[in-house]
């Protein structure tokens, strides 16, 4: 199988998925419509994460005479490591249906800072617990500067609603900041943590019963797989706002470009987190999630300059939005420090 020999590459694997994880919603916003709802969306957001994570498993994951191929692996899991991964996916669903419905309501350059920057701060303190790798003292003063910078887009947000009681991205923009929040409450609760709990540490010489990354990220897929008609059927017969979304609507209203859209953005965000598995083994849990978690920096600049959220918004709205990219990018720095 394939794997990650030294710090730089990790590092650029990690930068790679910050890239991936903030650029996905992207995907979202362009099939958005009337009548193609998030919900509908979600579906082949789904099926694009575990189609990526098979072809990713019997490529990468097979690949080579080190280490142990996908399908030897597979089978010689134990079921409490298999267990943990599937958990990482179904809590992992949760929490990212609720970011895609806060994304509806908040917008790209709001829900995602908020969201996924809470859970950037949880997750790396909940990961560095399992696995200690890496300088504490810069890897949570990094952490620190990334928590002010959520703070910071709060603000800012809250400026640009208060100059233009309009702006609410449809209504419901409150409600949004608030589901963002929960949506980061709940991925920061660990479901990286689950994921890598049951991986090997040493990729070229696994150790029996655990799981190489590649193994971990299919059963994952599959929890979120399995999940979704859980949750996305909840949040479509019951959604925040809006009338229900019939589940068969998929079939009726969906077009080859909408699917490939939505599987587009599920194969966006999986190859991060492919990276962000596969480069864990040199860079440590703690500094690749907290690198790949970076994304909130990505999304805001897709929200801010491409979607124009903040277009009309006062000066002391960018002027917080300005800070909050130096002290996003402060603190990521400061985390790919801590673990030279």
């Amino acid at each position: 199988m394939f794997f990650v020999e030294n710090y730089a590459v990790a590092v650029v694997f990690c930068v790679v998925t910050m890239l991936c994880w903030g650029s996905w919603g992207n995907t979202q916003k362009l099939s958005a419509s009337k009548t193609w709802k998030y919900q509908l969306f979600y579906w082949d957001y789904g099926l694009g994460i575990l189609l990526s994570s098979l072809l990713i498993a019997f490529t990468l994951g097979s690949m080579g005479s080190e280490g142990r191929g996908f399908l030897a692996d597979i089978r010689q899991a134990g079921m409490n490591h298999l267990g943990l991964a599937f958990l990482g996916g179904v809590l992992f669903n949760l929490a990212n249906i609720l970011l895609v419905i806060a994304i509806d309501l908040a917008g790209l350059a709001v829900a995602f800072p908020i969201g996924i920057g809470l859970a950037l701060v949880l997750g790396v303190i909940q990961t560095y617990w399992f696995n200690p790798q890496g300088d504490p003292v810069l890897l949570f003063a990094g952490v620190g500067l990334v928590a002010l910078a959520i703070v910071l887009n709060a603000l800012a947000y809250k400026k640009r609603v208060a100059s233009d009681t309009g702006f609410s991205q449809g209504g419901g923009a409150s409600l949004g900041i608030a589901i963002s929040v929960i949506a980061g409450l709940l991925m920061g609760a660990g479901f990286f943590g689950l994921v890598s709990k049951g991986m090997v540490k040493d990729f070229a010489h696994p150790e029996a019963g655990l799981m190489t990354p590649y193994t971990a990220l299919v059963v994952f897929a599959v929890g979120l797989f399995v999940s979704n008609f859980l949750w996305n059927t909840i949040v479509s017969l019951k959604p925040v706002r809006g009338e229900p979304v019939s589940p068969a609507s998929y079939f009726s209203l969906g077009s080859p470009r909408l699917h490939a859209v939505g599987i587009l953005g599920g194969t966006i965000w999986n190859i991060g987190m492919a990276l962000s598995l596969i480069a864990s083994g040199k860079a440590g849990t703690a500094v690749s999630y907290g690198l790949g978690q970076g994304a909130t920096l990505v999304a805001a600049l897709w929200g801010i300059l491409i979607w124009k959220e903040f277009r009309g918004a006062p000066k002391a709205a960018h002027r917080l939005n300005a800070a909050m990219f130096i002290l996003f990018v402060a603190g990521l720095a400061l985390i790919i420090r801590a673990g030279a």
